[in-house]
């Protein structure tokens, strides 16, 4: 399934350590890919590809026991595509088509961070191009692996809150003043703004827990003086087996709401607060064999319970799962050896693109947009 640097062909399984090359050190690079990377076994972080000397000191004192390559753009790496196995694009969302395509062009795997691309017939391009060639194409949705999402499926699947009947998802920022960079501009070929950054998290979440949405309105606003795209979005979904997702991802939120509201035939399960894992990151902490990662206080548990809010004493508190973001690379690295299914497909983030297409459209036209199932 994946390219060379294990003396294996391209299309054909590696055989020794699965060769890395990363594309951005910036945030998404430097926080989330190069330490999951670095502590998943059968994983090598190659290659950083980044023009900035600040940045590949940064790397260089991060990982001082890797040999670490680099390049100043990613064309560098074609050439020498005999020599790695997967790339990892964690560089602008604008660049992500293109350097996908050139990857998978040169025989190598890809993981991209999400959005996969603009579109999703642009997502579905991609998604063509890697299995004409046979290799592997996954996006990084890595909130998938939450500790509260992984709490909620489990509470699901065990009928504690019985036919869900409508799903409040919520992930909001105080952030009064802009911080500048692409992320916040308003030209479109940056596909920035919160719909499509944090949406993009939201909305997947909603699809894995729920199936495809077939109605879609949205409400979206730029807030802050001097911002350029929105800051501030509310999605609602309706789903194909009727569940009604209502999602908000905003900067502008002076009282965070909880994280998750979900309300069921038989309980509702309510959630504050973020998972740990992000935090542990930036902190510069690592998972690794025999440490604690990605579990939280009982303070912070999520409740179930029906007739009484839990803030004033309702329901009985559950215990939080721990979050578990090394799972994505460790199931990267399964599929690139064993053949085994992606832990999110390219298809899969084009229906989420289909989604913030039809959320754009809506909150620009002021109409409910139908989407087939």
């Amino acid at each position: 399934m994946t390219g060379t640097g294990s003396g294996a062909g391209i299309g054909s399984r590696p055989t020794g350590p699965i060769r890395v090359g990363l594309v951005g050190y910036g945030l998404a690079g430097s926080v989330f890919h190069a330490p999951l990377i670095a502590s998943t076994d059968g994983l090598v972080l190659d290659t950083v590809v980044t023009s900035n000397e600040e940045r590949r000191a940064q790397a260089r004192a991060e990982f001082p026991g890797e040999e670490l390559r680099f390049a100043a753009t990613p064309d560098e790496l074609w050439s020498r595509a005999d020599e790695l196995d997967l790339i990892v694009i964690a560089s602008p969302n604008k660049t992500h088509v293109p350097v996908a395509t050139a990857a998978l062009e040169a025989g190598l795997a890809v993981v991209v961070d999400k959005p996969i691309a603009g579109t999703a017939a642009e997502a579905r391009s991609l998604a063509a191009l890697a299995e004409k060639h046979g290799l592997l194409l996954s996006v990084f949705q890595n909130r998938r692996w939450d500790n509260d999402f992984l709490t909620l499926q489990r509470l699901i699947a065990d009928g504690e809150l019985g036919d869900v009947q409508r799903f409040e998802s919520r992930f909001e920022r105080w952030r009064p003043q802009l911080k500048g960079g692409w992320r916040e501009s308003g030209a479109p070929e940056e596909i920035g703004g919160l719909l499509y950054d944090l949406g993009s998290h939201v909305v997947d979440q909603a699809l894995v827990l729920f199936g495809p949405a077939v109605r879609v309105y949205a409400e979206s606003d730029v807030r802050r003086p001097g911002a350029e795209t929105d800051d501030d979005t509310f999605i609602a979904l309706t789903h194909a087996r009727g569940v009604r997702s209502h999602l908000y991802v905003s900067a502008t939120t002076a009282q965070l709401g909880p994280r998750f509201r979900v309300l069921g035939s038989a309980a509702g399960y309510v959630k504050y607060g973020l998972d740990p894992q992000e935090a542990a990151l930036r902190d510069g902490k690592r998972p690794g064999a025999g440490e604690v990662w990605g579990v939280e206080p009982a303070s912070l548990w999520g409740r179930v319970g029906s007739g009484e809010s839990p803030l004033t004493g309702g329901g009985r508190p559950v215990e939080t799962l721990p979050g578990d973001y090394p799972a994505y690379y460790a199931a990267i690295a399964a599929a690139l050896r064993d053949g085994t299914p992606p832990p999110v497909t390219a298809r899969e983030a084009a229906a989420a693109l289909d989604v913030l297409e039809a959320a754009r459209r809506s909150a620009r036209e002021g109409i409910t947009v139908e989407l087939d199932a």
